[in-house]
Parts: structure tokens; C-alpha cells; sequence
């Protein structure tokens, strides 16, 4: 064999095991998710298992912005041409003003049409009233686990 067919060999092979990493590794996610209690799933993990769940809802464009500095959203999307700025918190204790705020900010500055807050939680009555003065859509724990039950 010539060096190049024995560099083509070695090319593919690390291609196949590259393929075979990607495929492993989501399917370690998609485990991961499935088998921890929302009450466990923590910061960045939770955003990512919040822009799945939407995705399988029938969202596309669902993009998780970085950890900081993303202007109070955690994820963009949009559904039936709504374009939407949502913020995700997992917390242990109901869910403040302050994330309807985020919400309300980051729906401005990503010029989105609808702001949402996405918790395993329930929401504070000052943040029901917050949101439905800054018009912004609150799913609470109730709402997160019939998505859920959707799959």
C-alpha cells in the first residue's frame, strides 16, 4: 500500500469514529435529561433542556444564547411566525420579578414579538402581575410538565 491509501484509511477511520463520538454523546444527553428530576437539572443544563422540549413542541430557530451577558434570555425561538425571547429558571423557590424583568429586556433587545419565563417552578404574585403589565407569557411548572407529557 502507498502512503496515500494508507492516509485515506486512517482519514475515514477517524471520520467513522468521530460520527460514532457525536451519536454517543447525544445519546448521553437525551439519557441524562430523561432519567434526572427537573428539580435537578441546574443553570446552562436546564436552558438546554428547555430549548429541546421546544424544539419537540414544533419550535425551530431555537437557539440557547451564552451563559452571560445575554440581555435576561436564555433562549430564542420562533413558532407559526411569533418569534419568541424566553428565560429559563431552575429554581428551588417560586420565581420572582426579577426573571420577568429579564424577559421583558431581552424580548427588547433581540426585537422578539412575545417574552416568556420557562421555570420548574411557580411564579411569585408580584411576577404575575409584573408580567401581565410588561405582557409577558409565564410557564410555570404546570405548563413545563404537559410539555413534557407531550413527547
Amino acid at each position: 500500500m502507498d502512503n496515500r491509501m494508507i492516509l485515506l484509511i486512517i482519514l475515514a477511520a477517524g471520520f467513522l469514529l468521530l460520527i460514532a463520538g457525536a451519536y454517543l454523546l447525544a445519546g448521553k444527553y437525551r439519557k441524562k435529561y430523561k432519567a434526572v428530576s427537573l428539580d435537578e437539572i441546574e443553570g446552562h443544563d436546564f436552558e438546554y433542556y428547555c430549548a429541546e422540549l421546544l424544539k419537540k413542541r414544533g419550535f425551530l430557530d431555537v437557539t440557547v444564547t451564552k451563559g452571560s451577558g445575554d440581555y435576561g434570555v436564555d433562549v430564542l425561538a420562533e413558532k407559526d411566525g411569533v418569534t419568541y425571547a424566553i428565560q429559563c429558571k431552575a429554581y428551588s423557590t417560586p420565581v420572582g420579578v426579577k426573571a420577568v424583568q429579564e424577559a421583558f429586556a431581552g424580548k427588547e433587545y433581540y426585537d422578539r414579538m412575545v417574552g416568556a419565563v420557562l421555570t420548574n417552578q411557580y411564579f411569585t404574585k408580584p411576577a404575575v402581575e409584573a408580567a401581565k403589565k410588561l405582557k409577558i407569557l409565564l410557564w410555570d411548572r404546570g405548563y413545563l410538565d404537559s410539555m413534557i407529557e407531550e413527547e
